[in-house]
């Protein structure tokens, strides 16, 4: 046994998740883990929702509440959608917990004690007209490197390069369009540069990384300079130093402490587990691979930024030092970054209505719809459109035709003329019944190496070309033309529910919720994939705190079946079934389609009323 971690992006908590964001690191991630527990080794997949930095400051300001209010608002939105949609977290936390502080605080200690953190001055942003300091991310101007349109004071989009606000050209204010001005601040920088070396070695050793992904990591280290992890906000974890821990506006920077929460969620979850040190053999065992799944737009803070922190943590770059309390600290042993999945030919944008949010899909359409669609046609290594003809095709075609059908047709044969699973009979089995069991048992290494690659779309289409060829041999054995052979009939039946049950096995990481019902419509008992639950906890450190986890058991032998072709139980008896999937309505598409466009116009509607409004404003203050 192998102890794997999966280390699952944070969702920002300032609103909903869409289709978009769980494409790139919500069911690509539990693919993977579903997958490795069912292989016997042992998964720790955590992860949480970010809670600090400045969107979320703005956009509580906005709504007239506090920014913890709006954090607590959604991260149980974001926690029960995730859970619905089965991700089997064993810790899905947040990171404004006293434990998440705690290990945050540590970190920086010992990075500054290593001396790859220092303290220096950098140009800050403020607004001319309220005197305020302007978020990084609520200024736009042209990128200074590539000269696109857009880029923010952190970061561009287009290059992927990070930025300092005062590097852009004709920056303007996303809050109010005005031109900021730039003032000296005293912060403390991580001196990206000292771990430049460290950090580009071991890219160079990575192996089975997405060529797209470990070029552009690489690509980072054409220049590297240090970069400031406080800014001057009064939301955020406090910087522990003597005369920095009390500044109620100064604050370490989100993104400096959103990646430690990998960390110090496997630090939570030891110490709900009742061993508190559990979490070191995920993280301290050089053996421990440790794969990151994300969106594109985050891997410059998962190949440089977060390596960079552990390696300084370790003392590992140019100026040397010590491991601190928590040890040597594990580097990434994979990135696993999909590309953008755009909705009907457009980028997915909340603020445009350009949008399907989590939750509503999954009140209209089945769980395991939407996730089997996000598995065959999601952004795994190119950019993919989300269009609700594909949706619907999909699952009317492969779903419920293909599978569902076949799982129908072949329970009803065994329910109608046997009433349970019948044996086979040696005698009566022919070389196109063994062809079938023998790929149907091959299919599981086939279909694992392509998981264990980060090849789902191929994986589930080998999965899924089983399917197609199950159905071949009931057409070809044509079982319900048997009359006068009872042997013949049940072995038939038999090979099909046998090879039926090994598709589910491999089916089971993609789909969970629908692998149950069809293990019991072939008669077996008990739990076939253990999903999620969402627990109420109280803070580990501040009994006052409390809020929503994700978690799971997922126990191998007790409620999880093995990635193994299992011998299907002779005599399990096998009711008349009903449904596994269900065909969605063509108009389904029409609809949706028209919902999408009166959302869209409601916006439209709405920002050409603030427009007025603004307009009308300036008007009367020019008066």
């Amino acid at each position: 046994m192998t102890h794997i971690i999966v280390n699952v992006a944070w969702p920002y908590a300032n609103g909903p998740r869409h289709i978009g964001h769980v494409a790139g690191f919500g069911v690509p991630s539990d693919v993977y883990a579903r997958y490795q527990r069912m292989k016997g080794n042992d998964v720790l997949m955590v992860s949480g929702t970010d809670e600090h930095g400045t969107p979320i400051l703005v956009e509580a300001d906005k709504e007239g509440v506090t920014p913890q209010e709006l954090a607590d608002r959604y991260n149980r939105v974001i926690a029960s959608d995730l859970c619905n949609l089965g991700l089997s977290y064993d810790l899905f936390t947040r990171t404004t917990t006293k434990n998440h502080e705690l290990v945050v605080q540590e970190l920086f200690r010992q990075c500054l004690k290593n001396g790859y953190i220092y303290k220096g001055t950098q140009k800050v942003a403020i607004s001319p007209s309220t005197g305020r300091t302007l978020p990084d991310r609520y200024i736009e101007g042209e990128c200074p490197i590539c000269h696109a349109p857009g880029a923010r004071g952190d970061q561009c989009d287009n290059c992927g390069n990070e930025l300092d606000p005062d590097e852009l050209i004709d920056p303007v204010s996303k809050i109010n369009g005005e031109t900021p001005i730039f003032q000296e601040s005293e912060h403390y920088f991580l001196d990206l540069p000292a771990l430049a070396d460290a950090n580009l070695a071991w890219l160079k050793t990575r192996q089975g990384w997405r060529t797209n992904v470990l070029n552009f990591s690489i690509g980072l280290f054409r220049e590297v300079k240090p970069r400031a992890i406080t800014r001057d906000i009064d939301w955020g974890i406090p910087i522990p130093v003597p005369g920095w821990i009390d500044n109620p506006n100064k604050r370490l920077y989100v993104w400096f402490d959103a990646v430690i929460g990998y960390l110090s969620a496997s630090i939570e979850w030891a110490r709900r587990s009742g061993d508190p040190e559990a979490w070191r053999q995920w993280w301290n065992d050089p053996a421990t691979p440790g794969y990151y799944f994300m969106g594109k737009d985050n891997i410059t803070f998962h190949s440089q930024i977060w390596p960079s922190e552990m390696i300084a943590y370790n003392g590992a770059g140019s100026k040397g030092g010590e491991p601190g309390q928590l040890g040597p600290l594990n580097l990434p042993e994979q990135v696993v970054a999909s590309e953008f999945m755009t909705m009907e030919g457009k980028k997915f944008s909340s603020s445009r209505g350009i949008v399907i949010y989590v939750k509503d899909i999954l009140e209209r359409y089945p769980v395991d719809a939407v996730r089997y669609y996000i598995s065959v046609a999601g952004p795994e290594n190119s950019d993919s459109d989300f269009t609700w003809s594909e949706f619907v095709r999909h699952n009317n075609e492969e779903l419920a035709a293909s599978w569902g059908n076949l799982v129908n047709r072949v329970a009803n044969l065994i329910a109608k003329n046997f009433g349970e699973v019948p044996p086979i009979a040696e005698d009566k089995m022919t070389d196109e019944d063994r062809a079938l069991l023998n790929e149907s048992a091959a299919a599981f290494d086939t279909v694992g190496s392509l998981i264990e690659t980060h090849r789902q779309k191929n994986a589930l289409n080998e999965a899924m070309r089983l399917v197609g060829d199950i159905n071949k041999y009931i057409s070809a054995t044509e079982p319900w033309k048997i009359k006068d052979d009872a042997d013949r009939l049940g072995t038939v039946l038999h090979v099909a529910a046998q090879a039926v049950l090994d598709a589910n096995h491999l089916l089971a990481p993609f789909l969970p919720h629908a692998s149950q019902k069809v293990w019991e419509a072939l008669g077996g008992t008990g739990t076939f994939s253990p999903l999620p639950h969402i627990e109420e906890v109280t803070d580990l450190d501040d009994p006052s705190f409390h809020y929503p986890i994700i978690t799971g058991d997922y126990v191998l032998g007790e409620n999880l079946r093995p990635w193994k072709s299992e011998p299907i139980e002779v005599g399990a008896n096998v009711a008349k079934p009903t449904p596994i999937f269900a065909k969605i309505p063509t108009e389904a598409v029409d609809e949706e389609l028209a919902r999408f466009e009166s959302a869209l116009n409601a916006r439209r509607e709405a920002e050409a009323q603030r427009l007025a409004a603004e307009q009308a404003k300036l008007a009367g203050d020019d008066r």
